[in-house]
């Protein structure tokens, strides 16, 4: 299990137009051969928008986008014509295939916080697509089939224990509060990375909300 912390992540955005960015893989200018990526997932961005800050219309091709919100409300708007509030809860899949352009902005007058990652497709090609599942329930698995991915989402309370499931590559990210996870104890921001490990565990050291992407290599 290899454990990277919230503050190990690289810096990026554009912190003067709101937009506040911490990269958990190589990234843009922050090339790191050793950190491209961990089987399909290749970037799992936590993102920061201040009031009317965002992305302007931009293009993606290749690549399965997951958003989670943490908090406040994601515009989103596509060139395949969809256009979405994504709130806290809510799972965002957007396929780029061969391609697409889209803009994600903070329209609302609090702070926006999101997670985005980005999983490289086994085929590439195809249309885009795009789905939303509102307030997704608790260990409701969410599939990514392009990617031969799944995500898991769990909610825990103090001293609530969760089974991680077994998969050749999981990736647990912690959104909120605090877990002790195969002896090690993850905050806010910090994610580990296991590979080849049966029977883990999760126990809540604090009220946590886990994001786990099972991986099939």
């Amino acid at each position: 299990m290899d454990v990277r912390r919230a503050a190990e992540r690289y810096p990026g955005g554009d912190p003067a137009a709101g937009i506040e960015t911490r990269h958990a893989f190589s990234f843009g200018p922050h090339y790191d051969p050793d950190n491209l990526r961990f089987g399909p997932l290749i970037a799992c961005n936590e993102e920061r928008l201040a009031p009317g800050a965002g992305f302007d219309e931009h293009p993606h091709s290749h690549t399965e986008i997951v958003t989670w919100v943490i908090e406040g409300e994601l515009i989103h708007r596509d060139s395949a014509g969809h256009e979405r509030t994504v709130r806290a809860g809510d799972v965002q899949h957007l396929s780029a295939a061969a391609g697409v352009r889209h803009v994600e902005r903070n329209d609302g007058e609090g702070p926006l916080a999101f997670l985005q990652m980005w999983l490289a497709p086994l085929e590439p090609g195809g249309e885009p697509s795009y789905d939303i599942v509102p307030g997704i329930a608790d260990a409701t698995p969410y599939a990514v089939p392009a990617a031969g991915a799944m995500l898991h989402v769990r909610r825990l309370g103090t001293g609530e224990r969760t089974a991680v499931p077994d998969a050749a590559f999981l990736y647990v990210h912690v959104v909120r509060g605090a877990v002790r996870l195969d002896g090690a104890e993850l905050g806010a921001g910090d994610a580990a990375r296991i590979t080849g490990e049966q029977g883990l565990a999760a126990v809540a050291v604090t009220p946590a909300e886990l994001l786990v992407w099972e991986l099939s290599g």
